[in-house]
């Protein structure tokens, strides 16, 4: 093919500078779209900017009622006919509901006679509005155009939609007008819109190039341009914001005679050889990129999602006992005790899992540290399995401490360590399942460890187990909620303090996670960059 392509270089160059005149009609076709667009801002924003240009301070907001629009719609997008104009309406769907009100708009601004809408075409506004602001409609756009199919071809409705905060859709408010209202601004664009720039055509007329048809979806031509039957090919493009309008775009026969295409270039072989093994290896490297960066973002959509459904269930507990207490439903003191209680405890739970994400970030910032003191093991495991039984954990738990045991730890990271190994264990094991905690002294350094009794870990997944945002594909199928954090913050905090953290199996046959702390030796207050941060420095 390179050998080809290089004797073939005259009609290679024709053939590129067709291709490329090809891709300038595409080009051509949506900035044609594009001016349309920003013809139909001015009028459609005077419309629908007041209504639905601020942000609403509450999602339960009121909303205004369509008639509001009226003043300033019986001027956008007038119909040609007057008729027409006459069964222009009004509308407002509340997405909330899915309330939908409509009024002809005639009868909105005071006029009398107003002939009362088509029943079809009010449904297939309400229903295309609420399909389009659901599939299509971006909350950066100021307003979005429909052009009606069959029978409503003649019709075409202009809506915007009012957001609430963090981008929550309320409300969409628009009105209709007529496929021919966008007649002139069609015409308009293209007396004023050279197709291509003078340096390609040498100063040749875009008529004389191109022939230009704007059509509705429907079939309706909008725009024609005058030209001959015959074309090379065709390019067509449709912009979102102008649902249902194509532009299409064909280039004429006489086109190619008006390029400046030169003298034939010099051989190509070496430079396509090249560019072709440059190529390969830019598409390897893509490849490899886009692969890296398609696992991260399903990673992380995993995560938002399963973080969200873990504090959700805290969050729907404290206001369910929060709420039975305002509302005085408790009929006893221990009662109220008892939602009080379950307050407390998952407020706490809460609390450990915002604390696990704060240490995500800051060990990928490198701003995680510990103060390290020597401690006595023993009385801090009991304190942590008590609370954490408290908190509604697991009802069998055993421990099996030795008392001598300390170590040169961070008390709080030992801690979350620690509760973040139980709530493993508790989640991925049987509801029925005994729960044990182990601490001895080995070789002068405490041991703990935390054994359950579920199905274990693979081997081969050992090693990953500890990556953030890493789940089995098991616990994944099966829907077992979990964010895929908890154990990466156990490593992490292990190497920022000398500890290390290991996988084994349990006599159970399920899980025993190993923490080998660091001998109290009196060493002073450390503080470093994780482990993640570390890779992360050392990478080319």
């Amino acid at each position: 093919m390179l050998a080809y392509e290089a004797h073939d270089a005259g009609r290679s160059h024709r053939a590129t500078a067709e291709r490329a005149l090809h891709d300038e009609a595409a080009v051509a076709a949506w900035e044609l779209l594009a001016l349309v667009h920003s013809q139909v801002d001015g009028p459609a924003t005077a419309v629908l900017s007041p209504v639905t240009g601020v942000r609403a301070a509450s999602p339960y907001e009121a909303l205004p009622p369509a008639a509001s629009l009226a003043p300033a719609a019986a001027r956008a997008l007038p119909c040609p006919d007057s008729a027409a104009n006459a069964a222009r309406l009004l509308f407002r769907l509340d997405l909330r509901d899915g309330a939908f009100t409509s009024s002809p708009l005639a009868s909105s601004g005071g006029a009398l006679g107003a002939p009362s809408p088509d029943p079809r075409f009010v449904q297939w506004v309400r229903t295309t509005v609420a399909n389009d602001v659901e599939a299509l409609y971006r909350p950066e756009w100021r307003f979005a155009a429909v052009f009606g199919p069959p029978p409503f071809t003649d019709r075409a409705i202009v809506y915007a939609v009012k957001y609430a905060e963090h981008q929550a859709p309320i409300a969409a408010f628009g009105f209709s007008s007529c496929s021919d209202a966008f007649r002139p601004i069609v015409s308009s664009v293209m007396e004023r819109r050279p197709l291509l720039p003078a340096s390609v055509t040498g100063g040749t007329r875009s008529d004389s190039l191109f022939s230009v048809v704007v059509v509705a979806p429907g079939g309706e031509t909008l725009y024609r341009s005058a030209a001959t039957p015959t074309v090379i090919a065709t390019a067509e493009a449709t912009l979102p914001a102008l649902s249902g309008l194509t532009a299409r775009v064909a280039l004429l026969p006489g086109a190619m005679t008006h390029l400046a295409l030169g003298a034939p270039p010099r051989s190509r072989l070496p430079m396509l050889v090249g560019l072709l093994a440059l190529t390969a290896g830019l598409i390897a490297v893509a490849i490899l990129q886009i692969r890296r960066e398609q696992e991260l973002s399903r990673l992380r959509t995993d995560f938002v999602s399963s973080v969200s459904h873990e504090l959700r269930t805290p969050l729907s507990q404290i206001l369910l006992f929060a709420e039975t207490l305002r509302l005085g439903r408790v009929r006893s003191e221990a009662e109220r005790r008892e939602a009080a209680d379950v307050i407390v405890q998952e407020a706490r739970r809460l609390g450990q899992l915002v604390d696990n994400v704060l240490h995500v970030s800051r060990a990928e910032r490198g701003l995680a540290t510990v103060r390290l003191e020597d401690v006595a093991v023993a009385p801090l495991v009991r304190e942590v399995a008590e609370a954490w039984q408290a908190m509604g954990g697991a009802p069998a738990l055993r421990l099996a401490l030795d008392e001598s045991a300390t170590a040169h730890v961070d008390r709080g990271a030992l801690r979350q360590m620690l509760f973040n190994l139980l709530e493993n264990a508790a989640k991925y094991g049987p509801r029925e399942q005994t729960i044990t905690v182990g601490l001895a002294t080995t070789l002068g350094r405490a041991r703990l460890w935390v054994d359950d009794e579920g199905p274990g870990i693979p081997p081969g997944a050992r090693a990953r187990i500890f990556e953030p945002f890493f789940r089995l594909p098991r616990d994944v199928a099966a829907a077992t909620a979990g964010s895929g954090i908890g154990l990466f913050v156990v490593r992490e905090l292990a190497e920022l303090q000398g500890a290390t953290v290991e996988i084994d199996s349990s006599p159970s046959g399920g899980s025993r996670f190993v923490l080998t702390l660091a001998s109290a030796s009196g060493a002073p207050e450390r503080s470093g960059v994780s482990a993640t941060a570390q890779r992360a420095d050392a990478a080319p």
